[in-house]
């Protein structure tokens, strides 16, 4: 049988599949979305803007559900393998860790800043099994990892006794709730664009205030 490039898969028999062009599709996918601060895509604008064939979402994702939910995973697979690498660096003490890990979030959410409508849409639309698993995946481990952050932080010394899942919806909501605003910047601030400036600006914001929160007094 010839390569997945010439199969029938998804019923796109003889369809051109180029190196790259599957991880092509979400990079145009996640820039689409990031640039006009939605959580949906046109088939049509993601094939104009990749330069290929809008049939590959179907060879490739089934749908393009499918490619959103790739989307979706590709992105919290990337946090979630960053955060369990914080977490086991034992030669960091836990509010370096946490600071360090404040800083990553606000990057992230930058570079990403549907993530966490775009993971509220897919388990709304996902039967209760495949919700379960998305959770278990991508929302748990970071769930875990707060708890661990905070329990060797306050074994420590260095941080007050707090809830960590009240805390996680806390960083969570901070980070979101900013980078999923740009009408509000545009009609209130006369801001139309989130700058690297505005990320600055704000990391440092959001990291002070959640450690002034955490740390022990």
């Amino acid at each position: 049988m010839a390569g997945r490039n010439t199969t029938q898969a998804g019923g796109t028999a003889g369809l051109a599949a180029p190196p790259g062009a599957r991880e092509l599709l979400l990079d145009t996918a996640s820039a689409i979305m990031r640039e006009g601060d939605v959580i949906d895509i046109s088939l049509s604008e993601l094939s104009l803007r990749s330069g290929l064939n809008s049939a590959l979402v179907k060879y490739y994702f089934g749908n393009k559900a499918g490619l959103l939910k790739a989307l979706l995973e590709r992105d919290w697979q990337a946090i979630v393998t960053s955060v369990d690498a914080l977490v086991a660096k034992d030669e960091w003490n836990p509010e370096d860790k946490l600071r360090r890990h404040l800083w990553k979030v606000v990057d992230t959410f930058y570079a990403v800043p549907y993530l966490n409508r775009l993971t509220m849409r897919v388990i709304r639309e996902s039967d209760d099994a495949e919700a379960r698993r998305i959770a278990e995946c991508y929302l748990s481990p970071i769930y875990r990892a707060y708890e661990q952050l905070i329990g060797e932080g306050v074994k420590a010394g260095v941080f007050r006794e707090i809830d960590p899942q009240l805390f996680y919806f806390t960083v969570t909501g901070a980070v979101d709730r900013f980078f999923s605003t740009r009408l509000v910047l545009k009609h209130c601030f006369d801001q139309d664009t989130l700058t690297e400036e505005l990320r600055d600006r704000y990391r440092e914001h959001t990291i002070d205030i959640i450690m002034a929160g955490i740390l022990a007094r």
